[in-house]
């Protein structure tokens, strides 16, 4: 912990609390889990995404107001072989993203799975924000705004459209986390 008002030597006043936050992200496989986290954690953005094997590891810390706060980051494998290791990472989570591709209805299936199983095994106090990722792609929209937004709702959980490939809301979503 830092203390109050102390500044850094470039004159920047620094933040008065650090906080640390495990934050895992689950959904089908190739719905931009790994793009969404590569976005928010270094800004960029690979067309052709390997699959992540198990899982992935990476770290992001933000300001909110006087508050630091460090996203430890862990990206899931989406692929059904992966799924029986998925309660090891998100056991101890203050937050998770579920993610789904709004081209496909199937994966937004897929991840009411995800929303049930954490509210049913994590954390009482987990933050579970749902993400429709591909937003770029809303010409070919199989999941309608509208019926995540109410199944959000219905859910007491945090809802955004993303879109790695254009960074629209990436950086929000994360924040909304935060908060």
């Amino acid at each position: 912990m830092t203390s109050r008002g102390a500044a850094r030597p470039n004159g920047q006043a620094q933040a008065s609390k650090i906080c640390q936050f495990k934050l895992v992200l689950l959904g089908e496989s190739a719905v931009g889990k790994s793009s969404l986290v590569l976005r928010f954690v270094k800004g960029q953005f690979h067309e052709y995404q390997e699959s992540t094997i198990g899982a992935a590891f990476l770290t992001q810390s933000v300001c909110l107001d006087d508050t630091t706060v460090k996203f430890e980051i862990w990206d899931t494998a989406g692929q059904e072989r992966y799924h029986s290791l998925a309660p090891m990472y998100y056991r101890g989570a203050q937050a998770a993203i579920v993610v789904y591709d709004i081209t496909n209805q199937e994966t937004f299936a897929r991840a009411k799975t995800w929303v049930k199983e954490l509210q049913r095994q994590a954390s009482p106090s987990i933050v579970i924000a749902l993400a429709g990722n591909k937003a770029d792609l809303a010409s070919k929209r199989m999941v309608e705004y509208e019926e995540a937004q109410a199944y959000a709702d219905d859910n007491s959980l945090l809802f955004m459209e993303t879109s790695a490939k254009t960074a629209m809301n990436v950086n929000d979503l994360f924040l909304a986390i935060g908060e």
